[in-house]
């Protein structure tokens, strides 16, 4: 009971604090794609992979009180920021699985900012195409975000990155 919850508390755990509603769900979802055991469903939505199971699990969590989310005007719209609290912590406590390598994966991924997460995420939805065409579907369906054919060079390095740190870690 609550196992995929406390999956989504052991991520942010792993994390520390999550600064945003977005970057929380690419860093779930990019985690999913790197084979760790979360379930969520998610869509192709405005910011990328999205997930409602998520957003209910969040909002869940923090109706429980093993989540605190504070909100914070920044100008002219909330960002929300995402602690695992000491109940949560000791709830976590009664679950003892592995997921060797999420860890890192977690606090390595928390160093992105959530617009680079975002193209991210993107990729990995669409890496079952060809790279042009993984590049052209980022040309329109992310042209307010105008990334550069550079960065989406750079978050395949990263992908890469991420794939060898993370597999190696849970092989051990």
């Amino acid at each position: 009971m609550l196992t995929e919850h406390a999956k989504v508390m052991k991520a942010l755990a792993a994390a520390g604090e999550i600064t945003g509603r977005k970057k929380l769900q690419k860093m779930i979802y990019i985690a999913k794609k790197l084979d760790f055991p979360f379930y969520e469903k998610f869509d192709f939505h405005f910011y990328g992979p999205y997930s409602e199971e998520l957003t209910c699990r969040v909002e869940e969590l923090c109706a429980l009180g093993f989540l605190h989310e504070t909100k914070e005007k920044k100008s002219g719209y909330v960002q929300y920021r995402y602690t695992l609290t000491e109940a949560g912590e000791q709830f976590l406590r009664h679950y003892d699985w592995g997921m060797p390598g999420l860890d890192e994966c977690m606090q390595v991924m928390n160093e992105q900012n959530a617009r680079f997460l975002e193209l991210v995420a993107t990729v990995l939805y669409f890496e079952h195409l060809p790279k042009d065409e993984v590049k052209e579907k980022i040309a329109l369906l992310k042209s307010k975000q105008r990334y550069t054919d550079e960065e989406i060079e750079e978050a395949y390095e990263y992908i890469e990155v991420l794939r060898s740190q993370c597999n190696k870690k849970a092989r051990v």
